[in-house]
C-alpha cells in the first residue's frame, strides 16, 4: 500500500512538472511571435507554482518573464525594471542568451536617450541612460549621462544621488583616445577607436597617431555635488564636497573659485577674499580675479586697495569694462564727502574760502573719474550708465560742448531702448 502511494505521488509530480514545462514552450511560442500579452498570461498561470520547479526550470521561466516584460523594446519603464529583475533571478544556464537580451536592451535604451536628448526631453533622455547602467553596471558611464542629463532637467535632487553613487564608484571617467592627424585638412582628429584610426594611417589619408588619455571626471562630480548642495543652502555638506574635490585636484583654478563663491553666497567674504588671493597666486594673469578682489575690497570698505586690483585688472585686459566702471564709481564716492562739507558750512568768510576749497576738490574729483568713463564708452557705445554719468559731469563742470554731444548720445541709446 505504502508502495502504490509513493508511485500515485510520484507520477503526480512528474504530470505537474509535464504540463509546467509545457505551458513554459507554449510561453516560449507567443514570445517568438512577438505575442507578449498571451507570453505573460502564460506565465501569470505559472506564478503560483514557482516554489515547485527546479533551479534549472526556474532560471527558463525568469529568462521568458524578462523576454515578455521587455517586449523588443516596446515594454514600458517599468516593464522594463521588471524584466531586469527577471534577468537578475536567471542563476542556471542562458548565459549567452542573457548577455543577448542586455546588449539588445542597453542598445535600445541607448537610442531612445539619444533621441529623446535630441528632442531635449531631458527626464526620459536620463532615465533610459540611467536603465542603460543597470543593465550593465560596468558601463558607468551610462549613470554619468544620466546624472548630467538630469542638470539639464534642473532636476537637482535626482543629480545629486547620482553624482554621489558615481563618487562612491570611484567613477573618473578617464578612456583611451586616438587621434591622428589629416593630411588634407592638417587638422588632428578624433576616432572612435584604435583599429579605425589605424585603419586611416595605413590608408595613408592620416598621419602622426598618437594615444591619449582623456581628463578625469572626478572633480566634476564633486563639483557638481557641491554646487547642487549650494543650490540646496546646504553650505555644510557644499564645502564638505568641495574639500574632496580639492583635494583630489589642489590645482584646479575653477574649483578654487567655485569654493570663494560658496563663502561669498554664505556672506564670509573674508574667506572669499582669501581664496581668491590665492587663486591670484595660481593665475595671475587672470583679469577677472583682480576684478572681483577690487569688489570686495570696495565692499569693506579699503578704495585704495579696490582701485589697486582694478588696475591691475585693467592691465591684464585693456578692455574690461567692469574695471573702468568701478573705477570711476569709486572716484566719485568721494564726492559725498565733500558735498556734506559743504552744505554744513556757514556764510562766514573763512567757510567761503573752504567752500571755494572743496568746489575745486569736487571738480578735480569729476575730471579724475572722466577718462574711465570715457572708455567704459570706448569699449562699450551702448552703455548708456556711462553715458549718463559723463552727461552729468559735464554739466557740472561746464564743458557745454561736451555735454551737448552727451545729450544726443544719451537720447539716442534711451530711444533704441524704448
Amino acid at each position: 500500500m505504502k508502495n502504490r502511494v509513493i508511485i500515485a505521488l510520484a507520477f503526480l509530480i512528474s504530470t505537474l512538472t509535464f504540463a509546467q514545462k509545457k505551458e513554459l514552450k507554449a510561453v516560449e511560442k507567443a514570445i517568438k511571435s512577438n505575442n507578449y500579452s498571451e507570453a505573460k498570461a502564460g506565465l501569470n498561470q505559472l506564478e503560483g507554482m514557482l516554489s515547485g520547479l527546479d533551479a534549472k526550470t526556474k532560471s527558463q521561466y525568469n529568462f521568458l518573464k524578462a523576454q515578455s516584460f521587455y517586449a523588443n523594446g516596446a515594454g514600458s519603464n517599468t516593464d522594463i525594471d521588471t524584466a531586469l529583475e527577471s534577468l537578475s533571478q536567471v542563476t542556471e544556464g542562458y548565459q549567452v542568451e542573457v548577455a543577448e537580451l542586455k546588449q539588445n536592451m542597453i542598445n535600445n535604451l541607448l537610442t531612445k536617450g539619444n533621441e529623446a536628448y535630441e528632442k531635449n526631453e531631458y527626464a526620459i533622455a536620463s532615465n533610459n541612460f540611467e536603465r542603460a547602467y543597470r543593465v550593465s553596471t560596468k558601463d558607468t558611464v551610462y549613470l554619468y549621462y544620466a546624472a548630467a542629463t538630469a542638470v539639464n532637467l534642473q532636476d537637482f535632487d535626482r543629480a545629486l544621488i547620482l553624482y554621489k553613487e558615481l563618487k562612491n564608484l570611484g567613477y573618473t571617467g578617464i578612456e583611451k583616445q586616438y587621434f591622428a592627424t589629416s593630411i588634407e585638412t592638417q587638422k588632428e582628429e578624433l576616432f572612435q577607436n584604435k583599429n579605425l584610426r589605424d585603419l586611416s594611417v595605413k590608408a595613408k589619408t592620416h598621419i602622426k597617431p598618437e594615444d591619449r588619455k582623456s581628463e578625469s571626471k572626478k572633480s566634476e562630480i564633486v563639483k557638481n555635488i557641491a554646487l547642487i548642495y549650494v543650490s540646496k543652502d546646504d553650505n555644510d555638506n557644499a564645502l564638505a564636497a568641495m574639500k574632496d574635490a580639492r583635494e583630489e585636484s589642489p590645482d584646479d583654478i575653477n574649483l578654487l573659485l567655485s569654493e570663494a563663491n560658496i563663502y561669498y553666497k554664505m556672506g564670509n567674504t573674508e574667506e572669499f577674499k582669501n581664496l581668491l588671493q590665492l587663486a591670484t597666486t595660481k593665475d595671475p594673469n587672470n583679469a577677472e580675479l583682480q576684478y572681483n578682489l577690487g569688489v570686495i575690497a570696495a565692499e569693506s570698505d579699503h578704495p585704495e586697495e579696490a582701485m589697486s586690483y582694478y588696475k591691475k585688472a585693467i592691465e591684464i585686459d585693456a578692455n574690461y569694462i567692469n574695471a573702468y566702471i568701478n573705477s570711476a564709481a569709486l572716484v566719485l564716492n568721494k564726492e559725498q564727502a565733500l558735498i556734506e562739507e559743504m552744505n554744513g558750512l556757514g556764510t562766514s568768510k573763512k567757510d567761503d574760502l573752504r567752500y571755494d576749497e572743496l568746489r575745486k576738490m569736487r571738480q578735480d574729483v569729476y575730471k579724475e573719474a572722466v577718462p574711465y568713463l570715457e572708455k567704459a564708452l570706448e569699449i562699450d557705445p551702448k552703455n548708456i550708465s556711462a553715458a549718463k554719468t559723463l552727461h552729468n559731469i559735464y554739466g557740472v563742470t561746464g564743458e557745454k560742448a561736451k555735454h551737448d554731444a552727451m545729450q544726443k548720445i544719451v537720447d539716442a541709446l534711451e530711444a533704441e531702448s524704448n
